[in-house]
């Protein structure tokens, strides 16, 4: 794994895509990897971010995470899973009300369409349970039916989603989870 504070100082020359050259794509194309090797130290941050935050929530939204991930490693869950419990909410604090899909667009390269679905549009599913109370519609999901992750999606937000603000439940660490994080974004390139 290169280490992405020592970065090539060699640079494309062009100004404008429209004059850049297979030469320069060819150099682009080599550093990649270094960006990349960067995507796992910035979730990390992102989610150390969130202990920063509570929003009014009984736990901060760092335990919300924790707590999420915590429940689906202990049922078995996979370790693409797991860290997509990890990170379905790392967008809360830089966009509330768009959340889901800032982890599910940091996600997409590395799990599966079926975890990518249900990163996605865990909003919308969690809506059923208090939507009403705020004068949405609960049943918006409903527009997801036909989808084959529709099930899928409903049990990751009753099972670990939506429970995960019990200021008593017994979370494991972010640094439990930091290797499954660095494994998941080094996985594809």
């Amino acid at each position: 794994m290169s280490n992405h504070n020592e970065l090539p100082h060699e640079r494309a020359q062009f100004t404008s895509f429209q004059e850049s050259t297979q030469e320069d794509w060819s150099l682009i194309m080599r550093q990649i990897g270094n960006t990349q090797d960067m995507v796992a130290d910035n979730a990390l941050h992102l989610l150390r971010q969130l202990g920063n935050d509570h929003g009014g929530f009984p736990v901060s939204r760092l335990e919300h995470s924790l707590q999420t991930a915590t429940r689906a490693e202990q049922d078995g869950r996979d370790a693409q899973y797991v860290v997509c419990a990890l990170i379905h909410d790392i967008g809360d604090t830089l966009a509330p009300f768009n959340h889901p899909y800032i982890a599910s667009a940091m996600l997409k390269p590395v799990v599966s369409e079926a975890n990518h679905f249900m990163v996605a549009q865990h909003g919308i599913f969690q809506g059923y349970y208090f939507w009403h109370h705020i004068g949405m519609d609960r049943n918006a999901r409903d527009a997801f039916r036909d989808s084959p992750y529709f099930d899928y999606t409903e049990e990751f937000c009753v099972k670990y989603d939506s429970p995960a603000f019990d200021p008593d439940f017994v979370s494991a660490p972010l640094e439990h989870f930091e290797p499954l994080v660095r494994e998941l974004f080094a996985a594809k390139r």
